[in-house]
């Protein structure tokens, strides 16, 4: 049997046909090679199935191409798209609150699938989060590549002289290094395009292990990218640009990209404008995607094309510059061939590119580069010896370089043929697959599927077919007595359904979480969740669930962890023996103050530790197993007992229960919550009380399951 992947490509606009490279911020480079990637596997006789999972969308401003759950790209490859989140589309920096869902979605598929795919691929930090969750919770395989690290970008704004806090708000950086430092700790391997990601870029990362990244660089489509040129391609480019240029004869400075910050485009524009050799001797023309009307564009790409457009009326440019609107996916080939033809320069300004594909592409049509001084160019030059390197962030330096790399025919025409030959030799895409195969083929050989939950027969499931999870340490301990004698009553009659169970959550050990329990006189309790998440028992058991152990203690170092955070004694006191366990490694803070949670994974990062700091009510942080959570606790008992989650029920009131809130539980929030919770009111499965009275009861009587 050959093999079944598994793509996670969430954000952008992707389909089979005719791909909208520029339309957004999201839709570049990556979302093509990707699919490229996912073609070129399907085409080989060891793959039986290539699935790629993206974004459901339904949005009258974009393509119903993009709200088609199924979508057949090739012969055994197929688009999978789920919807998560609201219906229209968003940019992916406002993806992240409901990247629980779609997680719980994947895992709920797979597990029902007789044959679950042989490794997982996830392209970018938000597909890196969700294929994080999914390899933990089954065991399969899992492979990263970041394409554009958060590390590195938020180095290069600050660089640049952007604020941290507009970094924050507009990239939800802290989020994406997050997820990718999560990634990375679950990643059996980490596929880089080039030595530079790999040496440098990833190296910032406290989970990365420099043993798990290969270099595979990306490849290039030999049968649109050639330097075969043809004179209707070049009548048809000449049409398209026409209107632009007064001479339209000189050798064009061209960049192809998206109309995005990172890209650098304003400063080519002004390195342009300044100098009187360049205008002299060239045009410039900016194929930054298709726009219709300014006013739909994000609000980062109408920025950049006001300052393109001031730029051009500040250094006069008129004639001189070309920015079409429109352009198709299948002319772009052709561009190149355009240029080559008119002996120009591709130019690639951007503050990072890791990546580099398009300089591939302008190569192997025979035109030369003028590129970035950062990781894909770097390499690309290293082996196609086909033009020159720029620091992006000094004009002088970039102009220059432009300068330099027009100057000398001869010059041009060896890096030409040099840019032809060398993509040739080292950038093709049947390279580029076998390599890829061949890694995942090696790495499966060593992969230990432990971690796999074991699944058991329904019928023998403790859980019953409805499961009510209450929370012993806030929602049980702070009722009052009124309260607490009408729960009993609606419990009672909740538990007169055989298929209606009740489960215990608990920061507690088990002995204290029963004896406290039998305190308040409630119906008898099924599932015990103690010890913030890291500990599971059934019933009146005494053993806890040895697989749910088994999976958590994944690289933990209790003692490890206690030493990391002995440094940050001034904000940590350690609570009590008997607040302590195996897994669960409890503090006091000194002085409430939700920013020591970043702290703290730092520290923990910086000491190589597989952990992670909860901290709830304000004052009381537990340090718990990397894959361990109250969250994950309950997703394992969904899977070994094949409960659907939508049957399993919480309540979150406290700072530190929204993770309860996220993914396809049901949910309650209580009247009287924490504010930090109302960022759950976009969950479409969280119930908010809108009165005091009953208000926990209310969310219960909301699902039905009185």
């Amino acid at each position: 049997m050959g093999f079944k992947l598994l793509h996670l490509n969430l954000h952008g606009l992707i389909r089979a046909h005719d791909l909208e490279l520029g339309r957004d911020a999201d839709t570049g480079g990556q979302t093509l090679y990707v699919l490229e990637l996912v073609k070129g596997l399907a085409s080989r006789p060891e793959v039986d199935q290539v699935d790629l999972v993206t974004r459901l969308i339904q949005d009258r401003r974009i393509s119903a191409d993009y709200s088609q759950p199924i979508e057949v790209i090739a012969p055994g490859a197929n688009i999978l798209r789920f919807p998560f989140g609201p219906k229209r589309y968003l940019r992916k920096e406002l993806l992240w609150p409901y990247l629980d869902d779609l997680a719980d979605q994947l895992v709920s598929k797979l597990s029902s699938e007789e044959q679950r795919p042989d490794w997982i691929h996830a392209h970018y930090a938000d597909a890196g989060y969700v294929g994080s969750l999914v390899t933990r919770r089954l065991g399969i395989p899992f492979v990263f590549t970041g394409h554009s690290l958060g590390r590195e970008k938020q180095r290069q704004l600050i660089a640049a002289g952007i604020d941290h806090d507009q970094i924050e708000q507009s990239y939800s950086i802290s989020r994406r290094i997050d997820a990718e430092e999560l990634a990375l700790a679950h990643s059996n391997l980490v596929i880089t395009s080039t030595r530079q990601e790999a040496e440098h870029q990833y190296k910032r990362y406290g989970n990365y292990v420099n043993e798990k990244a290969k270099v595979v660089p990306p490849g290039v489509d030999a049968t649109r990218f050639h330097s075969i040129q043809s004179d209707s391609e070049i009548k048809t480019v000449d049409k398209l640009l026409s209107s632009f240029l007064r001479h339209p004869e000189l050798p064009p400075l061209l960049t192809i990209s998206r109309a995005v910050r990172r890209k650098n485009i304003p400063a080519l524009v002004e390195a342009y404008g300044r100098s009187p050799v360049l205008r002299q001797r060239h045009n410039l023309v900016l194929v930054l995607g298709c726009r219709e009307d300014p006013r739909q564009l994000e609000k980062q790409q109408r920025e950049v094309f006001q300052q393109i457009f001031d730029l051009v009326d500040r250094y006069d440019l008129y004639g001189q510059v070309a920015y079409p609107k429109h352009h198709r996916r299948d002319q772009i080939p052709a561009i190149y061939r355009w240029a080559a033809h008119r002996r120009g320069l591709f130019v690639n300004s951007a503050l990072t590119e890791p990546f580099g594909l398009t300089l591939l592409e302008a190569a192997a049509c025979g035109l030369p580069m003028v590129a970035t001084d950062d990781g894909g160019p770097r390499d690309i030059l290293a082996r196609c010896k086909n033009g020159l390197l720029a620091d992006v962030t000094d004009l002088e330096s970039l102009q220059d370089s432009l300068e330099e790399g027009g100057s000398d025919s001869h010059k041009w025409e060896r890096w030409s043929q040099n840019g032809i030959e060398g993509v040739s030799r080292h950038f093709s895409w049947d390279a580029h697959v076998c390599n890829y195969l061949a890694l995942m083929q090696d790495q499966l050989k060593s992969f230990n599927s432990c971690s796999r939950v074991l699944q058991e027969d329904q019928k023998n499931s403790p859980l019953g077919e409805r499961l009510l999870i209450l929370d012993l340490d806030s929602d049980l301990e702070l009722a009052d007595t009124n309260s607490l004698i009408t729960l009993r009553q609606s419990l009672k009659t909740f538990g007169l359904e055989k298929q209606n169970k009740i489960g215990v959550l608990t920061g507690r050990s088990l002995k204290a979480a029963r004896k406290r329990y039998s305190e308040l006189h409630l119906p008898e309790v099924t599932v015990w969740i103690c010890c913030a998440g890291t500990e599971i028992y059934y019933g009146k058991e005494e053993q806890s669930d040895l697989f749910w152990q088994s999976s958590i203690g994944v690289d933990w170092d209790r003692s490890g962890v206690e030493l990391a955070l002995s440094a940050l004694k001034d904000h940590l006191k350690p609570q009590e023996r008997q607040h302590q366990s195996n897994y669960k490694i409890s503090y006091l803070l000194r002085k409430p103050n939700v920013a020591i949670l970043p702290l703290v994974r730092k520290r923990l990062r910086q000491q190589s530790q597989a952990a992670l700091p909860y901290l709830r009510c304000h004052w009381y942080l537990d340090v718990i197993p990397l894959r361990a959570s109250r969250t994950e606790a309950i997703r394992h008992l969904a899977i070994r007992w094949g409960l659907p989650l939508e049957k399993i029920f919480v309540v979150a009131s406290q700072q530190g229960d929204a993770e309860l809130g996220r993914g396809l539980t049901s949910a309650v929030v209580p009247f009287e919550h924490d504010p930090s919770l109302d960022e759950l009111r976009s969950q479409q499965r969280v119930f908010f009380a809108s009165s005091s009275k009953n208000s926990f009861l209310d969310g219960l009587k909301y699902y039905r399951l009185f």
